[in-house]
């Protein structure tokens, strides 16, 4: 049997379903935050290049600037163009993406994770389900991991 070396995505379904259904992106969304994490300060135009991409969705520029994902970094004076940047509300959902993939277990209380909340939707149940078994297989390779 071959050693798997990366294989950080392996739960990468189940870690963007948790953010989603906490944060109340879309996947679009999402997709478009984890471009601008690298970007830092970019224009109105970087950020169409990467949403042509993207099920078209005319106002994701308005609604994330409005929802607090994305800020003004820099007004625009008149030679220059207005710049923009992700707010640390993103900078820290995007880390907890990348903390998850790593092996960070997903929180299994109410309080930290809706999709553990009584009344939900068959899907969260099933969501439910592979979180523990994911949180338990993390555990496990915790245990076997030499040090």
């Amino acid at each position: 049997m071959k050693s798997k070396v990366n294989d950080c995505l392996k739960y990468w379904r189940v870690i963007r379903y948790f953010i989603k259904q906490k944060y109340g992106l879309t996947t679009p969304d999402l997709d478009m935050l984890l471009f601008l994490y690298s970007e830092d300060i970019f224009s109105k135009e970087k950020f169409q290049e990467f949403n042509e991409l993207l099920p078209w969705d005319k106002n994701r520029f308005s609604k994330l600037l409005r929802d607090g994902w994305i800020e003004v970094f820099r007004r625009s004076p008149k030679k220059y163009k207005t710049l923009y940047g992700l707010t640390f509300k993103t900078q820290r959902v995007i880390s907890s993406i990348y903390k998850k993939l790593s092996g960070e277990e997903i929180p299994t209380d109410m309080s930290n994770n809706p999709i553990f909340a009584k009344n939900v939707k068959f899907s969260d149940k099933v969501y439910k389900k592979m979180i523990i078994e994911m949180n338990n297989a993390i555990r496990q390779q915790r245990r076997h991991s030499p040090e």
